[in-house]
């Protein structure tokens, strides 16, 4: 096996050496990033990049804040990236040979409607939908399918067609080869859900992993759009909040979210609220609210205000949709717009290597973030100011850019603390 020069740290701070290995353009991306038992991650680096990283006590001081950092050799892993390269040449050589045996040839055509990326959980794979389009696969038949999964690596096979129009944006999966139920571990964290019914976005690896590191140990915790326990049980499982309130209106995501935090052991800790979280029974109790909706969070303002604790207030982490590329004088209408189902529907493919690689935002980028944080902040004072009856005080604490819908949009999410005068 291949050995590749690596920065060993603690794991809690492996996603800021991360950025910071990438910024310097010193992480070598043709590799995976590795856990290990021990509590630490290897982050491999480019070899021409070594010098670079000679004097450790500057990135320790700075990014790891006194831990120790190390260069190590160790086995390379292949990326996403090449793993996926490698499934790709194999699938075209397995359909090469399946269109042969069927007297078709071979062809750029048939080439390009091949997935281009796909999602995977454990042995399913979930495709897109503008992938196999020509005539000439459906005269295979369904026997397409098994040599699709084989050559993908996978026992099963789905398609995912778009975000449906209800209300609970139901994806529209068709499952092609096997049964729907998916188990998937994060972070230590156990999901289980009907791909069918409820989505998983891997865009949000990094927020997950971000939550992961807080402390919230003592703290009462809202999780206004929990779906299945994105971000209510890593709050719960890692962060060691006290209590979460999870709020999920879809029916399914319901079942999955209650089924998940069983399997995580913390349903003890957790009350989950099925319906229209603005009818929530709740005010005055939540040290932290999360506020994981995209292209925007903004209905969910009031409510999670309401909630905040009187007497100390707390933190709202606000999700938005933010884009640059519409210059406006009304800032905020224009930098918060929504991307398309079909934008969101792309989190089915393979974002996880996106949401790596996904660049921290140009300057106009983050003169767009910053201009709608500050915005963002005075009507969460106004609004605390009106339901209070006296005057507070918002901060922006931090801005964390999650990942890129397309140029100049990004999912970004505002860390605002909130503190009454």
């Amino acid at each position: 096996m291949k050995m590749v020069p690596s920065l060993k740290v603690p794991q809690r701070y492996g996603q800021l050496c991360r950025k910071h290995l990438q910024s310097k353009g010193a992480l070598d991306l043709r590799y995976s990033i590795q856990k290990h038992s021990d509590g630490t991650v290897t982050l491999p680096i480019v070899p021409s990049s070594l010098p670079q990283l000679d004097d450790l006590s500057t990135l320790q001081c700075s990014v790891a804040h006194g831990s120790k950092c190390e260069i190590v050799q160790i086995q390379a892993q292949p990326s996403k990236k090449e793993k996926a390269k490698c499934c790709s040449e194999k699938l075209v050589e397995a359909l090469q040979d399946q269109l042969s045996s069927h007297g078709v040839r071979w062809n750029e055509d048939l080439k390009s409607d091949l997935p281009q990326s796909w999602q995977r959980h454990g042995d399913l794979v979930v495709i897109g939908e503008n992938c196999f389009t020509l005539p000439a696969w459906k005269n295979i038949g369904i026997e397409l399918w098994s040599t699709v999964a084989h050559g993908l690596g996978a026992k099963r096979l789905a398609q995912i067609k778009q975000i449906s129009k209800d209300c609970f944006r139901t994806p529209l999966v068709i499952m092609l080869l096997g049964d729907s139920h998916v188990t998937h571990v994060d972070n230590k964290i156990r999901y289980e859900f009907d791909i069918t019914k409820c989505m998983f976005s891997f865009g949000n690896i990094t927020e997950k992993l971000r939550i992961a590191s807080f402390n919230c140990s003592g703290e009462t915790v809202v999780d206004l759009y929990a779906g299945i326990g994105y971000f209510t049980l890593p709050y719960l499982v890692h962060a060691g909040a006290a209590h979460v309130h999870a709020c999920e209106w879809n029916p399914d995501a319901v079942k999955a979210l209650k089924r998940n935090l069983q399997l995580n052991k913390v349903s003890d800790r957790c009350t989950v609220h099925q319906g229209d979280n603005r009818k929530l029974p709740l005010e005055d109790l939540a040290d932290r609210v999360n506020l994981g909706l995209i292209p925007s969070s903004e209905e969910g303002w009031p409510v999670a205000c309401r909630l905040l604790r009187r007497d100390t207030g707390g933190v709202l982490h606000i999700h938005q949709n933010v884009s640059s590329a519409v210059p406006s004088t009304d800032t905020r209408r224009q930098a918060a717009l929504p991307a398309s189902d079909e934008q969101i529907a792309a989190e089915g493919e393979d974002k996880t290597r996106v949401s790596l690689n996904a660049p921290r935002g140009s300057h106009r980028d983050r003169e767009a973030w910053r201009t709608w944080a500050e915005d963002t902040a005075t009507r969460c004072a106004e609004l605390l100011t009106d339901l209070a009856g006296g005057a507070w005080r918002t901060h922006i604490m931090h801005i964390e850019h999650v990942k890129s819908y397309a140029p100049h949009i990004h999912h970004i999410v505002l860390d605002l603390e909130c503190t009454p005068l």
